[in-house]
Protein backbone atom coordinates (compact mmCIF):
# COMPACT_ATOMS: atom_id res chain seq x y z
CA UNK A 1 0.00 0.00 0.00
CA UNK A 2 2.73 2.47 0.98
CA UNK A 3 4.79 1.47 -2.06
CA UNK A 4 1.82 2.15 -4.34
CA UNK A 5 1.29 5.60 -2.82
CA UNK A 6 5.06 6.30 -3.05
CA UNK A 7 5.12 5.42 -6.76
CA UNK A 8 2.15 7.69 -7.38
CA UNK A 9 3.80 10.61 -5.59
CA UNK A 10 7.45 10.09 -6.60
CA UNK A 11 7.71 9.69 -10.36
CA UNK A 12 9.32 11.36 -13.38
CA UNK A 13 6.70 14.09 -13.47
CA UNK A 14 6.90 15.09 -9.81
CA UNK A 15 10.70 14.91 -9.75
CA UNK A 16 11.01 17.02 -12.91
CA UNK A 17 8.42 19.46 -11.52
CA UNK A 18 10.48 19.75 -8.37
CA UNK A 19 13.68 20.40 -10.37
CA UNK A 20 12.05 22.98 -12.64
CA UNK A 21 10.11 24.36 -9.69
CA UNK A 22 13.41 25.02 -7.93
CA UNK A 23 14.78 26.65 -11.09
CA UNK A 24 11.62 28.76 -11.45
CA UNK A 25 11.94 29.75 -7.81
CA UNK A 26 15.55 30.78 -8.46
CA UNK A 27 14.42 32.93 -11.40
CA UNK A 28 11.85 34.49 -9.07
CA UNK A 29 14.25 35.06 -6.18
CA UNK A 30 17.19 36.26 -8.24
CA UNK A 31 15.09 38.71 -10.24
CA UNK A 32 13.46 39.87 -6.98
CA UNK A 33 16.87 40.36 -5.37
CA UNK A 34 18.20 42.34 -8.34
CA UNK A 35 15.15 44.57 -8.38
CA UNK A 36 15.44 45.20 -4.64
CA UNK A 37 19.14 46.00 -5.07
CA UNK A 38 18.13 48.50 -7.76
CA UNK A 39 15.93 50.23 -5.19
CA UNK A 40 12.59 48.95 -6.45
CA UNK A 41 9.88 48.71 -3.78
CA UNK A 42 9.26 45.14 -2.57
CA UNK A 43 5.71 45.17 -3.95
CA UNK A 44 6.86 46.08 -7.48
CA UNK A 45 9.80 43.68 -7.21
CA UNK A 46 7.36 40.91 -6.22
CA UNK A 47 5.22 41.63 -9.30
CA UNK A 48 8.21 41.88 -11.66
CA UNK A 49 9.84 38.70 -10.43
CA UNK A 50 6.48 36.95 -10.75
CA UNK A 51 6.31 37.81 -14.47
CA UNK A 52 9.83 36.49 -15.11
CA UNK A 53 9.11 33.29 -13.19
CA UNK A 54 5.77 32.65 -14.91
CA UNK A 55 7.27 32.93 -18.39
CA UNK A 56 10.12 30.60 -17.46
CA UNK A 57 7.76 28.16 -15.72
CA UNK A 58 5.33 27.96 -18.63
CA UNK A 59 7.98 26.86 -21.10
CA UNK A 60 9.66 24.38 -18.77
CA UNK A 61 6.40 22.93 -17.42
CA UNK A 62 4.88 22.57 -20.87
CA UNK A 63 7.85 20.86 -22.47
CA UNK A 64 9.82 19.12 -19.77
CA UNK A 65 7.43 18.40 -16.89
CA UNK A 66 4.12 17.57 -18.54
CA UNK A 67 5.52 16.61 -21.99
CA UNK A 68 3.04 18.77 -23.86
CA UNK A 69 4.87 19.02 -27.18
CA UNK A 70 1.99 20.28 -29.33
CA UNK A 71 3.25 23.70 -30.44
CA UNK A 72 0.25 24.64 -32.56
CA UNK A 73 -0.60 28.25 -31.59
CA UNK A 74 -4.16 27.34 -30.61
CA UNK A 75 -2.90 24.59 -28.28
CA UNK A 76 -0.16 26.79 -26.81
CA UNK A 77 -2.62 29.61 -26.18
CA UNK A 78 -5.10 27.11 -24.74
CA UNK A 79 -2.48 26.16 -22.16
CA UNK A 80 -0.86 29.57 -21.70
CA UNK A 81 -4.05 31.47 -20.82
CA UNK A 82 -5.16 29.16 -17.99
CA UNK A 83 -1.53 28.82 -16.85
CA UNK A 84 -1.27 32.60 -16.44
CA UNK A 85 -4.68 32.75 -14.75
CA UNK A 86 -3.72 30.03 -12.25
CA UNK A 87 -0.30 31.57 -11.68
CA UNK A 88 -2.06 34.90 -11.33
CA UNK A 89 -4.10 33.44 -8.48
CA UNK A 90 -0.96 32.27 -6.69
CA UNK A 91 0.72 35.57 -7.63
CA UNK A 92 -2.06 37.49 -5.87
CA UNK A 93 -1.71 35.12 -2.92
CA UNK A 94 2.05 35.81 -2.90
CA UNK A 95 1.62 39.59 -3.01
CA UNK A 96 -1.08 39.63 -0.32
CA UNK A 97 0.94 37.27 1.91
CA UNK A 98 4.04 39.45 1.46
CA UNK A 99 2.11 42.61 2.40
CA UNK A 100 0.56 40.89 5.42
CA UNK A 101 3.92 39.60 6.65
CA UNK A 102 6.04 42.69 5.90
CA UNK A 103 3.60 45.53 6.58
CA UNK A 104 1.01 43.77 8.76
CA UNK A 105 3.25 41.63 10.94
CA UNK A 106 6.27 43.92 10.67
CA UNK A 107 8.73 41.24 9.58
CA UNK A 108 11.77 43.26 8.51
CA UNK A 109 13.50 40.49 6.55
CA UNK A 110 11.25 40.48 3.48
CA UNK A 111 13.32 37.79 1.77
CA UNK A 112 12.46 35.30 4.54
CA UNK A 113 8.79 36.04 3.83
CA UNK A 114 9.47 35.47 0.12
CA UNK A 115 10.91 32.00 0.87
CA UNK A 116 7.94 30.93 3.02
CA UNK A 117 5.38 32.13 0.47
CA UNK A 118 7.31 30.50 -2.40
CA UNK A 119 7.08 27.07 -0.76
CA UNK A 120 3.30 27.32 -0.47
CA UNK A 121 3.00 28.62 -4.04
CA UNK A 122 5.12 25.76 -5.40
CA UNK A 123 2.61 23.18 -4.16
CA UNK A 124 -0.42 25.18 -5.34
CA UNK A 125 1.12 25.73 -8.79
CA UNK A 126 1.80 22.02 -9.26
CA UNK A 127 -1.78 21.14 -8.38
CA UNK A 128 -3.19 23.78 -10.75
CA UNK A 129 -0.89 22.68 -13.59
CA UNK A 130 -1.57 18.99 -13.11
CA UNK A 131 -5.33 19.25 -12.68
CA UNK A 132 -6.33 22.13 -14.95
CA UNK A 133 -3.70 23.04 -17.53
CA UNK A 134 -1.46 20.27 -18.86
CA UNK A 135 -4.01 17.47 -18.84
CA UNK A 136 -2.84 14.28 -20.47
CA UNK A 137 -4.34 13.41 -23.82
CA UNK A 138 -3.54 10.25 -25.75
CA UNK A 139 -2.42 11.99 -28.93
CA UNK A 140 -0.02 14.46 -27.24
CA UNK A 141 1.74 12.06 -24.87
CA UNK A 142 5.28 11.01 -25.72
CA UNK A 143 6.45 7.77 -24.14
Amino acid sequence: MIEKIWKKIVNRETISYLIFGVLTTLVDWISYWYMRQAGIDYRMATAGSWVAAVLFAFVTNKLFVFNSWDLHPKKVWGEFAPFVICRGATGVFTLVAMIVMVDGLGIKQDFICKVVVSAISLVLNYLFSKLFIFKKSKESTIS
